[in-house]
């Protein structure tokens, strides 16, 4: 974390001072006022210096990329990332020539990457951010698979009657299932558990 000390004749000329050490603007710097100083008389004798100390924010985005950089250099996959988006929505897309080390069976390892992501991002940021990971269109082609799965699956659940539970599954996967069957009048779904056993069960409306 990098902090700089400095001073002015007042506080708003010792911020001027800290901003140009550090080299960036007020609103990614935390000030502290440690002395706020005094004028003197006839602005010489007594006089005392402003004291302001600054310290600069660590950017969430920039500690993500690099939480992601060196745990996929460790894992013998490593990337190069491009961040989409802004505010409390943001997507990283990662590829490289081992890529599929990433994403795993069924995205397991890309969803444990996303959900530790999630962590280190908001450690950082002022305000909670969606975070989300995608690797060659794994999450379209995902998105696909479970729309699927959920039409093949609500007809089960009609054809025998009974409630069909599906495997765990994170929650923004759970609501592409939702999704899928909410105009579907005949079945309702819901999610069943605790995380991470939590899981979506298709019920055969009566």
């Amino acid at each position: 974390m990098k902090q700089v000390t400095a001073t002015g004749t007042t506080v708003e000329e010792a911020v001027k001072s800290a901003l140009a050490q550090l080299q960036t603007t007020q609103e990614r710097v935390e000030i502290t006022i440690v002395d706020e100083g005094k004028k003197g008389i006839f602005g010489i004798f007594g006089a005392r210096p402003a004291i302001v100390k600054a310290v600069l924010k660590q950017d969430p985005i920039e500690e993500a990329k690099k939480f992601l950089l060196d745990t996929s250099e460790k894992m013998g996959a490593p990337i190069a990332i491009e961040v989409v988006g802004e505010g409390r929505n943001i997507q990283f897309i990662l590829t490289g020539e081992k890529i599929a080390l990433l994403i795993g069976k069924r995205g397991q390892t890309l969803n444990s990457l996303q959900y530790l992501t999630q962590l280190v991002i908001n450690r950082y940021s002022d305000q909670y951010i969606n975070v989300l990971l995608d690797a060659e269109d794994y999450r379209k082609r995902r998105n696909d698979t479970l729309t699927q799965l959920a039409e093949r699956l609500a007809q089960k659940a009609l054809r025998t009657g009974q409630n069909v539970a599906l495997e765990p599954m994170p929650s923004y996967e759970r609501k592409v299932i939702h999704a899928a069957l909410a105009e579907n009048k005949r079945v309702k779904t819901f999610s069943s558990g605790n995380d991470p056993h939590r899981h979506l069960v298709i019920s055969p409306l009566k």
